[in-house]
């Protein structure tokens, strides 16, 4: 059984894996000279624990499992783990009935110690924070998903698969029963092709004939961090109840394995599918991201928020501001830009930003149409869900 997979992401390489120990014969594809390029590497290191997720949906059902998996293989080789816990944060009153529908959520998908706090309870947790009340995930925890993904990478290789970078995909066709790819100067042909692509999930589809009723749009979400003695102020999580009308979660001050403490992400329109800056504009890529008609439905129904998003990136200000509803003590000197990432965000054509995992297969085909947040922590459980549940030419 030859397997293609477009995408050398920690997603593309957790599928390579399954597939390989499985006893197929693996190709990774990819365009740039490293693994983790793109989302991985951007990647806040936070691993999910299933919080904020429908009971039921493939978000809620795959990041239990993937916790899990994630912590064993972590165990495994050695890589960085830290259970820091995380607290969702009510700043007001009017934000204790969202609280209580993410507690109320996280116990239905099976979160162990979630606790309900008062003021007093969550200054326990982080002795700098404010509120009127908190849900605290003491297993929410931290890694090192570049690491991680070199670690799956590492696996296929020792599993006889390989892993090809530089290699652009610029063709696909079935043809005769398999899969033609031209990637790199090479024609190769597998039994099936998985595209795990991300940012480049619509270019993947639309070379494979299934350009779907789904598009890419970026979103940028862009970071400050904290200086000197201020990264002293946070133990650990600390993230805002989020707007149920959006899959993100709000400028939130992140602990890192690595030991700094991020605050952010906004989230902006990226003008490039890679638009890691204002300054990353790509004109063919606006005029696609901009000539979906679930873009502009979407623009019109929230632009308000576009425009407060867009104000938070250019205006410090911003930022101190939202780091400081939790964490007063907080002043402008103690904030300072740090990179950020761009989110492969799918838009249905009525402009619906889709919450859950999204899996297409056309033929030999199989597309993850859209694979967010907690895509990094249910990476390995994607995995295997893909092996076990798309149907592919033949068993492995």
């Amino acid at each position: 059984m030859r397997i293609g997979i477009v995408g050398a992401g920690i997603l593309g390489l957790a599928v390579a894996r399954e597939m390989a120990r499985a006893g197929a014969e693996v190709t990774v594809l990819d365009k740039e000279d490293r693994v983790a390029a793109h989302q991985t590497g951007h990647n806040s290191g936070v691993v999910h624990a299933g919080i904020y997720y429908a009971p039921g949906s493939l978000k809620a059902t795959l990041c239990r499992d993937g916790v899990a998996m994630l912590r064993e293989y972590c165990a495994e080789h050695g890589l960085p783990y830290d259970e820091v816990g995380k607290l969702v944060v009510a700043s007001s009153r009017a934000e204790l009935p969202g609280l209580r529908r993410i507690a109320g959520r996280a116990r239905e998908n099976g979160v162990p110690g979630i606790a309900e706090l008062d003021g007093l309870g969550l200054r326990e947790i982080e002795p700098d924070a404010v509120g009127v009340g908190a849900v605290h995930s003491p297993r929410t925890a931290i890694t090192d998903f570049p690491a991680v993904a070199r670690r799956l990478a590492a696996d296929v290789a020792a599993s006889g698969g390989s892993v090809r970078l530089s290699h652009p995909v610029r063709g696909i066709r079935e043809r005769a029963g398999a899969v033609e790819v031209a990637a790199g100067g090479t024609v190769f042909r597998f039994d099936t092709l998985i595209s795990c692509a991300g940012l480049g999930t619509d270019r993947v589809a639309a070379l494979a004939g299934s350009p779907g009723e789904v598009r890419i749009v970026p979103f940028r979400g862009e970071y400050h961090r904290l200086a000197g003695s201020a990264k002293s102020l946070v133990r650990g999580l600390i993230y805002p109840v989020p707007d149920p009308r959006y899959p993100f979660l709000g400028v939130h001050l992140t602990r890192r394995i690595d030991g700094e403490v991020l605050v952010g992400p906004n989230a902006v329109l990226a003008l490039a599918f890679e638009g890691y800056t204002w300054r990353d504009v790509s004109p063919r890529d606006l005029g696609r991201i901009l000539g979906w008609p679930g873009t502009r439905r979407m623009a019109a129904a929230h632009w308000r928020t576009g425009v407060r998003e867009v104000y938070g990136s250019l205006a410090g200000s911003a930022f101190l501001s939202a780091a400081r509803r939790y964490v007063p003590a907080l002043t402008a000197a103690d904030l300072e830009r740090t990179g950020g990432g761009v989110r492969a965000q799918a838009v249905a054509r009525d402009g619906r930003l889709l919450d859950d995992f999204a899996i297409d297969v056309h033929g030999r085909i199989v597309l993850v149409r859209n694979a967010p947040s907690p895509a990094a922590t249910s990476s390995l459980a994607i995995a295997r869900h893909i092996a076990l549940t798309v149907p592919l030419p033949k068993s492995i």
